[in-house]
């Protein structure tokens, strides 16, 4: 209990003000600050051992940095596997690491015996000797690549502060450590993982760009740390006399926990905010500097790259188990030749002929003769045992790739891709799907939010105008047209032509390949300030016509017009209080723009800010009464009195309405008890010095508002010329519906939002606290101080399931108002449920207004939860739910999401391919139900179950009640009997009758997992036709797909676009990613990735159909060549006394494997075609036969080992009854029957093949005619 203790004092100490620091002690001594150091009665240690203390690469601080940052892992890295000196011993010992090698190398020793050799010794290691270097080739020459791209990553050169040069030096990558101070220029990407401590912003921002890391295209914030944002020169590394402390290295891309503290023992709490990652590149911002964290191989981003991903198919499961058949048919075979020897040698015991004596006269007895001669056979019989099978596996893989790849019908012009493969060894499975699992935003959809209706204060806007311009709506495609519409041109229902971009790139830069990538990149390393001056247009994220063109509802513009500042004054001067409907639209419009993480910047220009030096232009008098009307109007009064003593400035200051109050300034935020218990000293005089708080793109001139009318401000840039780089695809519909309706995000720092908000000019939303959306909240936060009001005010934007369970009921105003919030509650809840079964995607709105006194309170508790790095997460998430409470509901929105292209006439082809269809989403059942309709997952006849309760016994009596009325109407398919009797077989879709939809809701589903209810829940879903899984979290998705893989035993596939979809992805058999606006996180887990849900179809039904069926045969018939030849071998040991001679020379014997029959089941495992492309779509049917196996099952494998014996028979007997009787020697003998034998066995695969192409019937005849030639 002793060390709990002294870390809670140390916090309170250091919060009521911090310890007094002795003259005499040292001014800071990184030794006794270390957790994991030695003790320091002054900073006790933290829970956690494995943090990482990062000590800069300076001079002062040499001892205590080679103590601790010196042992890190540097900068250089390696994603090769072999080097120069242990490529041979590591490869082979990889190699020898499959069965089949091993057993190769047991008979190339057994040869070597001399007592049981069968072949000349360098005869038996051929073969061996040329497949393991075959494959040495191969992964020589695949490292050598990798080895290639490592060397042009290290040497890239970047700034590094020199301790001995005392100034920033070029230095490649590789020599970069931790501790090292490191400057970047615009463009240039990051070479470890920085923490961010300077930005050229003068709000201390930075933008970057993560595509290199996740494939987001849209530009991203980091903030400077807190406290160096005010500087106004660079940090100068000499005087930098801070340490942090930070998590240990992990993959986590989105958490980043630490804190730096300061030498007088202050602390700042670090986040990914402040984190600059490897990878990623300096967009917008001219300089900046940070000091690294992570490096090399310990970087976020290469701990996010484990390699190519490699699965064993089912197909190869069953090969290697029939390979062990094979052994035994082996063993079987070389134990009848033995004791065939045995009996043999005890016929003839007395005839020396053939029972030779030893050189020194001992004569061997028949058991170990017999013995001798099982190994010996073990030898000649070793080409049962294919070991060219693997290697010609492989390479017919690597061909089934290329064809998929090479398929024109996959490329999608608007991604600019086609399918890729990421996954070599698996193409087959792709021909036995089951159970396909799908996600439904951005993978059924095409994840382009459009805003289509809202709902403020109770009242419905249906935004019929905006309806048919979506119905008449053609996207434009020429990019050289300018987009110079208007507000009011938008009003229009013709089509627009598509906005210029605005993001700003090198010229020559950010090629397809990666070192196109990083060459580009690297010439803007040490340009200095010229290096961010050569820009080009880039196509900003979510922001095509079609979700940025919002046509207001005419109604709602109505309304929201009223909204100037005469409104709050009468005509004789009294004050008016405005009706509660303005104030809910007014806040309504204002959550949607700030309530968000958009990045503001205007088209073709880098974001360069200057702040207005006054606006003693603009006469807004009536503005500076609508902020005192507001304090007095407010909905929840502010308790602080500070507020209410403070002085009034006259009217003649301008911008009053947009003062900043500094009691809760983020960026001088040192700990809250300092700011609390100091008084709010910054009142309207500070404001009146501050009058330059503003921040614009361009620099300002006179502006002029009117009472009823608001002109563009010159100042400020055009609504149109704005463009908003978001996170998703949700906040950019939000914040361009604001802007249809006037209200306009217009420039977003670290500190303020500036909101355009129509006739009352620009408002400057003090930003305090910015609460980000995780997926146990399922909603985001913003706390701003509003310039009107002056209070502190919280925006809630989320899941109506998730908003509305937080509202207040209770309200100082008195009952009316609590009535009125009661009704508008019922009827936003009805407009919900209206826009659900719409199929659109909802959200709500909420606001909460808070006294500074119970802000400080919140704040001192999340301040602790900042600064701490274990359980942080959890901490901030309780932090969070402590504020998100008693909440005001302002209204919600539906947004629409539209079904890709081609996804109907996929999903019904797939239904009649025998695949049963999931989807799993987290929008609401309304919506969910209402996508599944629309894309013919479910019919209008279809039958629905809804599954939703609030426990485990509920759900448990639900589903015995749908399953007793599914069985009465329909009898059960053997595979639902099989699951109720405990058997893995999967149940057969019934295709008569009236078919079932199950749908089950996110809670049930939790129910429904557990180990008592998962086979009743799994017989259920058998009954059903399809199953809509609703309000499903990503672990639920995986939970889901893990328990139908392993209890059904079924191939499962999934498929979805976005981070919360990789867990689901990485568990299934088969893992799709799309090429969707939500990055790469989904397709770098994916086994396979395609830009449309619509190409799964033809990967399925075509490609999957073809590789399954081309493996399949082509196993079988290695199979039956081997053992067909090796028969001839079996027969002749009868006529020879079993002595383990052979009748054909020993190099053919060995080539038979290695020459003649290699090339020809290669091809055809690359070429065949059992049925054309077309038929295969026209037909989904026949996709049926690979789930069953019926090309590859065991009694086919059987049948085909009885063929080759069959065969085998022939090929020895006809030529045998032919020369029986004279006088010819063994190798005529052995020659034709060996051509005989040849030509059969190539003959099979030609009949085999249902289409012969010229390469494929060339390959064969050549080998024919040469074996017949021997």
């Amino acid at each position: 209990m002793t060390e709990p203790l002294q870390w809670a004092r140390y916090h309170w100490q250091r919060l009521m003000g911090g310890r007094i620091r002795s003259e005499d002690e040292r001014l800071y001594n990184y030794s006794s600050l270390l957790a994991c150091g030695g003790k320091s009665s002054q900073t006790p240690k933290l829970a956690g051992k494995q943090h990482r203390v990062v000590i800069p690469h300076l001079q002062p601080f040499k001892d205590e940095y080679d103590r601790f940052s010196g042992t890190y892992m540097n900068n250089r890295i390696r994603t090769t596997k072999y080097t120069l000196l242990n490529f041979v011993p590591r490869n082979l010992f990889e190699q020898f690491h499959r069965a089949a090698n091993l057993y190769f190398l047991f008979l190339v020793v057994l040869n070597w015996v001399p007592l049981v050799e069968a072949f000349q010794k360098e005869i038996t290691m051929l073969p061996l000797v040329v497949v393991l270097t075959i494959i040495a080739i191969k992964d020589g020459l695949e490292d050598y690549q990798k080895y290639t791209i490592d060397k042009h990553i290290n040497n890239l050169v970047t700034k590094v502060y020199s301790r001995k040069e005392k100034k920033y030096i070029d230095c490649c990558w590789k020599d970069v450590t931790v501790g090292d101070f490191i400057r970047l220029s615009c463009n240039e990407i990051i070479p470890a993982d920085l923490v961010l401590l300077f930005s050229t912003d003068p709000d201390g921002i930075c933008h970057i760009e993560t595509s290199g890391l996740d494939g987001e295209s849209n530009l991203k914030q980091r903030q400077v740390v807190r406290g160096y944002a005010e500087q106004d020169s660079e940090v100068d590394p000499e005087k930098f006399s801070s340490r942090i402390e930070c998590e240990s290295p992990n993959n986590d891309l989105n958490r980043f926990q630490g804190f730096l503290e300061h030498s007088n023992k202050q602390r700042v709490g670090l986040s990914k905010e402040n984190l600059l990652l490897r990878g990623c590149t300096i967009r917008n911002t001219e300089s900046v500097v940070g000091i690294v964290v992570y490096a090399g191989h310990e970087t976020k981003a290469m701990l996010n790259n484990p390699g190519p991903r490699y699965k064993r198919s089912k197909l190869e499961r069953r090969a290697n188990t029939d390979v062990l058949w094979c052994v035994l048919l082996l063993v079987i075979m070389c134990l009848t030749g033995a004791l065939g020897h045995g009996i043999w040698l005890s016929r003839y015991e007395n005839v020396l002929f053939f029972n030779i004596p030893e050189p020194d006269g001992h004569i061997i007895s028949p058991t170990l003769a017999g013995f001798y001669m099982f190994w010996t056979m073990i030898i000649l019989l070793q080409v049962l045992i294919p070991i060219s099978l693997y290697v010609s596996i492989e390479i017919v893989k690597l061909g089934q790739i290329y064809f998929i790849q090479s398929d024109v019908d996959f490329y999608s012009e608007k991604m600019d891709s086609t399918v890729q493969c990421r996954a070599l060894n698996i193409a087959e499975d792709l021909g036995q799907i089951q159970y396909l699992f799908s996600d439904k935003t951005g993978t059924l959809t095409e994840n382009k939010m459009v805003f289509r209706r809202c709902s403020v204060a109770g009242f419905d806007y249906c935004h019929e105008e905006n309806a048919k311009r979506l119905e008449s709506y053609q996207e434009a495609v020429s990019e050289d047209e300018d987009y110079t519409d208007t507000l009011s041109s938008s009003l229009s229902n013709m089509a627009k032509p598509r906005a210029p971009c605005c993001r700003t790139v090198p010229s020559g830069a950010l090629g397809n390949k990666f070192s196109d990538h990083l060459s580009g990149s690297t010439s803007a390393v040490g340009s200095g300030e010229g290096a961010g001056e050569v820009f080009h247009s880039r196509q900003a994220a979510f922001s095509s016509p079609i979700e940025t063109d919002v046509v207001p509802d005419t109604r709602l513009l109505n309304k929201f017009s009223q909204i100037t500042p005469h409104l709050f004054t009468s005509l004789d001067g009294t004050i008016q209080r405005p009706p509660l409907e303005t104030l809910y639209i007014m806040d309504f419009f204002i959550a949607l723009a700030i309530c968000n993480t958009v990045v503001v910047c205007a088209p073709n220009q880098p974001r360069q800010k200057i702040r207005l030096s006054s606006l003693s232009g603009t006469p807004i008098k009536s503005l500076e009464e609508i902020k005192n009307l507001f304090q007095r109007l407010s909905v929840r009064r502010s308790s602080s009195p500070s507020l209410a003593s403070g002085k009034e400035l006259p009217s003649g200051v301008p911008s009053t309405f947009v003062s900043r109050l500094s009691l809760f300034t983020r960026m001088k935020l040192t700990s809250p008890m300092e700011e609390e218990v100091s008084p709010i000293r910054k009142s309207s005089q500070d404001c009146g010095n501050s009058a330059c708080c503003m921040e614009i793109e361009k620099p300002n001139n006179n502006a002029a508002i009117t009472d009823s009318k608001v002109e563009s401000l010159p100042g400020l840039p055009l609504a149109s010329n704005l463009c908003y780089e978001a996170e998703s695809p949700d906040e950019a519909a939000l914040v361009y519906a604001a802007r249809a309706y006037q209200c306009t995000l217009q420039s977003r720092t670290p500190e303020q939002v500036m909101v355009d908000f129509a006739a009352l000019g620009p408002l400057t939303f003090q930003l305090l606290h910015i609460l980000p959306f995780d997926s146990v909240r399922k909603r985001m936060s913003v706390v701003v101080r509003h310039p009107l009001s002056n209070e502190v005010v919280v925006y809630t934007k989320g899941a109506d399931s998730a908003v509305m369970e937080l509202l207040s009921i209770v309200s100082p105003e008195g009952a009316n108002l609590e009535k009125e919030q009661m009704i508008i509650r019922e009827k936003t809840q009805k407009h919900l449920d209206d826009y659900a079964k719409r199929g659109l995607r909802t959200l709500c709105i909420a606001k909460k207004v808070m006294s500074d006194t119970e802000y400080a309170e919140w704040l001192r508790n999340h301040f602790l939860a900042e600064t701490s790095i274990d359980n942080r997460e959890e901490l901030l998430i309780e932090s969070a739910m402590r504020l998100e409470n008693k909440l005001t509901l302002l209204g919600a929105t539906g947004i629409e999401d539209r079904l890709q292209e081609g996804v109907p006439e996929s999903i019904e082809a797939l239904h009649k391919a025998g695949i049963k269809i999931w989807m799993l989403t987290g929008d609401k059942q309304e919506t969910a139900v209402n996508i599944a309709y629309a894309c013919k997952l479910l019919e209008p006849n279809d039958k629905l179950f809804i599954l939703n309760s609030q426990s485990k016994d509920a759900c448990e009596m639900q589903m015995s009640i749908i399953l007793k009325d599914l069985q009465k109407k329909t009898p059960a398919s053997p595979g639902q009997r099989s699951l109720r009797k405990g058997s893995p077989q999967p149940p057969i879709t019934q295709n008569s009758g009236q078919r079932a939809g199950l749908i089950i809701t996110g809670k049930t589903l939790e129910f429904a997992l557990q180990e008592s209810l998962q086979r009743q829940f799994l017989e259920l879903t058998s009954w059903s036709h399809a199953v809509v899984c609703c309000r499903a979290t990503p672990l639920q998705k995986s939970e889901v797909v893990k328990l139908v893989r392993n209890h059904l035993q079924v191939m499962t596939l999934a498929i979805g676009d976005g981070a919360n979809d990789v867990s689901m992805i990485q568990v299934a058999d088969i893992g799709i990613g799309v090429l969707g606006q939500e990055g790469m996180q989904a397709v770098m887990a994916s086994d396979f990735a395609i830009s449309q849900f619509r190409h799964l179809s033809k990967l399925l039904l075509v490609h999957g159909h073809w590789c399954y069926m081309r493996l399949s045969n082509m196993i079988l018939y290695f199979f039956y060549k081997n053992v067909a030849y090796v028969n001839l071998l079996f027969w002749y040991q009868f006529f020879c006394g079993f002595s383990g001679t052979s009748m054909t020379d020993y190099w053919v014997l060995i080539f038979f494997n290695l020459l003649f029959t290699s090339a020809p089941p290669v091809i055809y495992g690359v070429l065949e075609k059992d049925v054309s492309a077309d038929t295969l779509m026209q037909l989904p049917e026949l996709y049926q036969s690979g789930q069953k196996s019926e090309a590859y099952l065991p009694l086919t494998f059987w049948i085909t080992l009885l063929d080759a014996f069959y065969q085998s028979l022939i090929c020895f007997f006809v030529p045998y009854f032919t020369y029986e009787g004279s006088d010819i020697d063994v190798f005529t003998f052995g020659n034709p029957l060996n051509t005989a034998a040849l030509f059969v066995i190539l003959l099979h695969l030609i009949i085999e093949s249902k289409s012969l192409v010229y390469i494929s019937s060339s390959s064969r005849i050549p080998v024919s005619i040469s074996n017949s030639e021997s």
